[in-house]
């Protein structure tokens, strides 16, 4: 990894281990699963009931670890041809400002994700429109499970706490859900940081990645034969 990437608190080297790891087993797991798929349905004409959905599941929490990720490394596109006009202390302000946005939205998003996984973990979604105003009694989802993926048996210690001590048959929906605010929490947590980068002047904005330029760049090094 990058200098340019390392955190500098504690809070953020835990954060940047946490999405980088749950980003290269998530890979892992979906490479195993298919292969293994593979092998079964064309060697031994079966397959892994549970292996679709396990591995929908996983794609839909690797595309939610990446977007903050993205946020972190600043891959997201963007066009920026017309700010790249103004002044750079217009810039500046116009970047800052799109970042506050940005957590605004996040924090909307947040309370969202927040209120869909609530009831499936049984707990109390958050009352109020637009924002947190409280809580709200919500009806217990925890027992709502998955369609095909089995439940673990070293999780069985968890039907007490989570289903009134009913037999699970399938994982949980609470599981595999959780990935909405534990994604959107470590999205809203990138978008404070950058946007505190850039108040610092540590940074011009969210968006630094240009593909089109990149590419350019690439075929004129390959052309020149470097």
């Amino acid at each position: 990894m990058s200098s340019k990437y390392e955190a500098h608190t504690m809070l953020g080297r835990v954060v940047n281990e946490f999405e980088e790891s749950a980003i290269a087993l998530i890979l892992g797991l979906m490479t195993i699963i298919t292969f293994i798929n593979v092998i079964l349905r064309y060697g031994f004409n079966t397959g892994l009931i549970w292996g679709l959905e396990a591995t929908s599941f996983l794609f839909a929490w690797l595309v939610l670890f990446g977007v903050s990720y993205a946020v972190k490394v600043t891959a997201h596109l963007g066009v920026d041809a017309v700010v790249n006009l103004l002044s750079p202390s217009t810039r500046k302000v116009l970047a800052l400002f799109a970042a506050i946005v940005c957590v605004l939205y996040a924090g909307l998003v947040m309370k969202g994700a927040w209120d869909y996984w609530a009831p499936f973990a049984g707990l109390d979604s958050t009352s109020g429109r637009w924002f947190p105003t409280g809580f709200a009694n919500s009806r217990d989802q925890a027992w709502y499970e998955v369609v095909d993926i089995p439940f673990p048996e070293w999780l069985r210690w968890i039907e007490p706490i989570m289903n009134e001590g009913e037999h699970y048959e399938k994982l949980p929906r609470f599981i595999p859900y959780a990935i909405l605010p534990i994604g959107i929490a470590l999205l809203l947590f990138r978008l404070i940081q950058a946007t505190l980068r850039i108040a610092r002047g540590d940074a011009n904005g969210l968006i630094v990645s240009h593909e089109a330029e990149d590419a350019v760049a690439e075929v004129s090094h390959m052309n020149k034969g470097d």
